[in-house]
């Protein structure tokens, strides 16, 4: 049907002027392409009204007809019928859109009487970086020439894994956090130590469900360091380079959190928000680099990545080394992640190394190091390959290794062999804690293949930590903490002196009772099998592997330190007990 329409109508409307159907589509192509169709509707409604009016002053006889109100249910059924759409369905829109994220947050239906709620997983912020509130967490104090850490209360926190949903939380520490035994765990529920969702968990038999977010604060010790200061190199506002002493490591790993060099700098110096360029290994000393901003390290590991960035180190080995250049291009395969081993072999990825002697005492040789590649223990992995270990490496000079400790590539082992026999050897000389893994060895069950249900002791995740377990002996079922809450109100900030139980520990994790505590008071915790034993403190050549971080140089910069004493031709090995 054909309508025509005055223009002052239009006006009135202040709508699309439509003139015909020719040109209403020419105006709406050119000036109005985003108009809804809802909007056409009306439009055409209101050209419709305006020509019927039109008619009306023609015709005197329709016009109490067409001047009569139009009911509101009238205007919207014709708008309705000219849009196509009922009128339930624009005012149940909003509704549906908020029934769909109730669904979603109440895990994807209606919550049925007396069933737990599992809020939605939170978003990580991979910007977040560590804070004054978290150096503020506990101190340092000095003793023996040793950084030690006050215990203190931290939290671990996990997001429920796909292979425990349906599983007791019983059940999941008993296969995968054994750390600690199931005593111990249900101690910690009745002092509200474990949390599922932010509610304390009152009965270990709850079944976990997708999302579900527990959290398990611990009494937290950790070993100690060094108690050489952090010396700064460089800080230009671009650069933070440090001299990092052995022993220290790079960044919160495993047991260590405060006792590495990036909350040292941030309690000590109040520096924060570094940019990690590259790292050492905890028991390598030597020039540490980090970015102050994004960009700075978004450069530098470019270079990194086009091989501009040259690497010096220097290092004392067994042995006299062959006096000129030496170069090694032995592939290197990674064994275990988890432990950190390496070894060389045919399938693993391209390495050089160029050696070259500093000097011969008549027992050690120093050799100069270029790494021209970047793999994980290149350097320790050539020199025993080569049959010059370095001195004090607790993994590539240990005897597990084989009569030739792995010279040549020899090794006669396979590699779950290899691993059971590090761990056996540490063990026997309770110093598994230099592998980085639990006194008791659980780590390893898993790494080496021998249970089909993982038998992994990691605690549950924490701020950027890797997931290592804590050192630790089990609790003696048979005692209580009742007076546990009457020291401890705040786990998370307030620790509060409590006399310790008695220990059925031996060898040389001695009893406390025999011994004076070493600790401040305000650290004790009765529920803590760590708070039970004094442990003795680590040697030299515990903390200290010869092996030094000597020069960085980029197109532009270049950072070194000075030789280390082990390093200067006149050095004489101190004897160890």
């Amino acid at each position: 049907m054909h309508v025509s329409v005055s223009f002052g109508g239009l006006r009135r409307c202040k709508l699309l002027p439509v003139v015909s159907t020719q040109a209403e589509d020419t105006v709406h192509k050119a000036q109005y392409s985003t108009l809804s169709f809802r909007n056409i509707s009306r439009a055409l409604l209101c050209h419709f009204r305006g020509s019927t009016m039109a008619q009306a002053a023609a015709d005197p006889a329709g016009a109490a007809q067409v001047n009569s109100p139009v009911s509101a249910e009238e205007t919207s059924t014709a708008e309705a019928a000219e849009s196509g759409k009922r009128k339930s369905d624009e005012t149940d829109q909003p509704e549906s859109r908020n029934r769909g994220k109730r669904r979603r947050g109440a895990g994807g239906k209606k919550q049925r009487p007396g069933e737990r709620y599992i809020p939605p997983p939170q978003k990580r912020n991979p910007g977040v970086s560590f804070s004054r509130e978290h150096f503020d967490e506990t101190s340092y104090y000095f003793e023996g020439g040793l950084r030690k850490v006050r215990p203190y209360y931290f939290d671990f926190k996990t997001y429920c894994k796909g292979r425990w949903i349906g599983k007791s939380l019983q059940d999941v520490f008993k296969s995968e956090f054994r750390a600690e035994s199931i005593e111990y765990y249900q101690k910690a529920c009745k002092e509200g130590r474990i949390r599922l969702n932010e509610t304390p968990v009152e009965d270990l038999s709850v079944v976990l469900r997708n999302n579900d977010h527990m959290r398990n604060t611990v009494h937290r010790h950790e070993p100690p360091v060094v108690g050489t200061p952090l010396k700064v190199l460089v800080d230009d506002g671009e650069v933070l380079v440090v001299d990092k002493p052995a022993s220290i490591p790079v960044h919160p790993c495993g047991r260590f959190r405060h006792n590495t060099v990036i909350f040292i700098l941030g309690k000590e110096r109040g520096v924060s928000e570094l940019h990690t360029v590259h790292r050492l290994d905890r028991l390598t000393s030597g020039v540490l680099l980090f970015a102050r901003t994004l960009e700075i390290s978004q450069r530098l590991d470019q270079l990194v990545r086009n091989r501009e960035l040259e690497k010096e180190y220097v290092c004392r080995v067994d042995g006299e080394f062959p006096e000129g250049e030496l170069v090694c291009e032995e592939p290197i395969l990674v064994v275990s992640f988890k432990i950190g081993v390496c070894r060389v072999d045919p399938t693993g990825k391209e390495c050089r190394t160029v050696f070259q002697r500093l000097n011969y005492n008549g027992k050690t040789s120093v050799v100069r190091c270029l790494p021209l590649t970047g793999r994980t223990h290149q350097i320790r992995v050539h020199l025993q390959y080569l049959g010059f270990p370095i001195l004090n490496d607790p993994i590539y000079g240990s005897s597990a290794w084989g009569p030739n400790r792995g010279k040549g590539g020899v090794v006669g082992r396979s590699n779950e062999e290899l691993l059971q026999a590090l761990v056996e050897e540490h063990r026997s000389q309770e110093s598994l804690h230099l592998l980085d893994i639990p006194d008791d060895g659980i780590l390893i069950e898993q790494e080496v293949g021998k249970n089909e249900t993982p038998k992994t002791v990691d605690k549950l995740d924490g701020t950027s930590e890797p997931k290592k377990g804590n050192s630790q002996i089990q609790v003696d079922s048979s005692e209580t903490v009742n007076d546990l809450t009457q020291g401890c109100t705040d786990l998370n900030t307030k620790n509060t002196s409590l006399q310790p139980p008695p220990s059925n520990s031996n060898g040389n994790q001695r009893e406390a009772a025999e011994l004076t505590h070493k600790d401040p008071p305000g650290t004790r915790d009765l529920l803590c099998s760590e708070c039970k034993l004094v442990r003795p403190d680590p040697t030299e050549r515990e903390l200290i592997m010869y092996l030094h971080a000597l020069r960085y140089k980029g197109p532009d910069f270049e950072y070194s330190t000075p030789l280390p004493d082990w390093a200067k031709e006149d050095w004489v090995e101190a004897e160890f007990n």
